[in-house]
């Protein structure tokens, strides 16, 4: 019977594993955006963290676009109002043009007060690095 007890506990594990593999991708969508993304004209590259913050102290702004666009902060590394890495999540919803990528926050700013796009409401908060690409 010990045998069959460690059997059944290494395919629990085994099992459990497997579960989270397959779990973890779907999840990973929901945390905050991962890969490229744009301020001031340059591309940076980011790492996704598992961090939820409370509004409390200062946050760098991050658009995110949708449709597979890449996010646009609102400061990089060296400018003033880049908070090291702590970014409060607005959603662009496109209105009058068509979904495209942004590379640069006074253009969003600007489409959204021609009526372009409508920047939403923080939606997460959390923390991150921009490495330059």
């Amino acid at each position: 019977m010990p045998n069959h007890k460690k059997f059944l506990t290494g395919t629990a594990f085994a099992l459990a594993l497997l579960t989270a593999a397959l779990v973890a991708p779907a999840s990973a969508q929901v945390g905050p955006p991962g890969g490229t993304i744009y301020a001031n004209d340059m591309m940076f590259e980011t790492v996704s963290t598992p961090t939820d913050l409370p509004n409390r102290g200062k946050f760098t702004t991050l658009y995110v676009l949708g449709d597979d666009l890449a996010p646009v902060s609102s400061a990089a590394p060296g400018d003033r109002g880049y908070h090291g890495g702590r970014w409060e999540v607005r959603p662009v919803t496109f209105t009058g043009i068509s979904p495209m990528q942004f590379t640069n926050a006074m253009d969003l700013e600007a489409a959204a007060g021609r009526g372009d796009i409508e920047i939403g409401d923080v939606v997460k908060r959390f923390v991150c690095p921009l490495i330059r690409k």
